[in-house]
């Protein structure tokens, strides 16, 4: 009898566990990633304690990224491990490392068109956050797995002590005057800008056609790297370049370099993203760190430092340029495009 008893009650229990079980599972599955309570930031930042430390894959400039990573850590007291390289390399090391599922970051910042691209692979974590709605338009994708954090605008950078002011080219087609023979310069690998400009122009083949005579007539020399292209124009190896970036001079003026910025419309903008690993050993501190990113604080640190904000909390150092914001989706499907025309464009003989 006790037996039969016995078993009795093990089967109600069993029943009451099964009947119970999926609840508790998907309270135990719930993810901070989707959560939307008001003590969210809470638990947010005591989960993101417990892991202590996360990893950051990120091409932003070293000293910029030294910046964010003192205010965060003293803020919160977790580690911040940066690996920093150029864009591509971040998008191929993120790429590399989950094809062999070896999951190191935790969070990866990069180019709108390359987290595009890690979205496509499907290596990013969508998440719903509260910061989205101050953001500016389009700022976040439709899979809500990437979100704008700041914006590179594209400027036309010259020497001040190789150009007057006065002399500066108003349009596009000024630079087809033989005074600009040999003084002109371009980024390597502008060809999202490029595309992005010549669309604007309203009629993409007479706007290739412009740059194909400006570099046939003139020469349009080109260097690799944003950094290089804005040290060539201090020096004034490139009294002017097409493309530099507007937060690279001021930051440079601010410290008694000869060069200066003007802009030719269409002006274009990038967009750089942020978006959390799927595969993230440090999930909660790497989605602490993505909130932080897009808050306030940060983002005043980055207008401070010349970057335009994506949070229109926050006042733009720019707010008085208006400029167009390169498609990410776009620029992806036709980047092979692209590259192709700007190189046969931008050498030609």
């Amino acid at each position: 009898m006790e037996t039969a008893l016995h078993r009795l009650l093990l089967a109600i229990v069993a029943a009451i566990a099964c009947a119970v079980l999926p609840a508790q599972a998907q309270k135990a599955d719930e993810s901070l990633f989707e959560y939307r309570g008001a003590d969210r930031m809470d638990r947010i930042i005591v989960a993101a304690k417990k892991e202590g430390t996360v990893t950051v894959y990120a091409s932003i400039a070293q000293t910029d990224m030294n910046s964010l990573v003192h205010m965060f850590e003293t803020q919160y007291g977790i580690k911040v491990n940066v690996w920093r390289s150029g864009s591509d390399e971040v998008l191929y090391r993120a790429i590399t490392e989950t094809n062999a599922k070896t999951y190191k970051v935790d969070l990866i910042y990069d180019p709108v068109t390359e987290l595009e691209a890690l979205s496509r692979e499907n290596i990013l974590q969508p998440l719903n956050s509260p910061t989205f709605k101050d953001l500016q338009p389009g700022s976040v994708s439709k899979k809500q797995d990437r979100a704008n954090v700041l914006i590179s605008v594209f400027v036309q950078g010259y020497n001040t002590k190789a150009l007057k002011k006065k002399d500066l080219p108003k349009s596009f087609k000024d630079l087809l005057d033989p005074k600009w023979k040999g003084k002109l310069g371009i980024e390597a690998k502008e060809a999202s800008w490029f595309g992005a400009t010549v669309k604007a122009m309203g009629d993409e083949a007479a706007g290739i056609k412009l740059f194909h005579d400006i570099a046939a007539k003139n020469g349009i020399s080109m260097r690799k790297g944003h950094s290089l292209m804005k040290n060539m124009v201090i020096a004034g190896e490139v009294p002017l370049s097409l493309t530099v970036y507007t937060y690279m001079v001021d930051q440079a003026k601010r410290k008694g370099a000869p060069i200066d910025w003007f802009a030719i419309e269409p002006v274009i903008a990038r967009a750089n993203a942020i978006g959390v690993a799927r595969h993230a050993p440090h999930p909660n501190a790497a989605l602490l760190f993505y909130e932080f990113l897009l808050g306030t604080d940060a983002q005043k640190l980055f207008a401070s430092l010349d970057y335009e904000p994506s949070n229109t909390r926050v006042e733009s150092p720019l707010k008085n340029l208006k400029y167009t914001l390169i498609d990410p989706v776009v620029a992806l499907d036709e980047r092979a495009k692209w590259e192709t025309l700007f190189d046969n464009t931008m050498m030609a003989k």
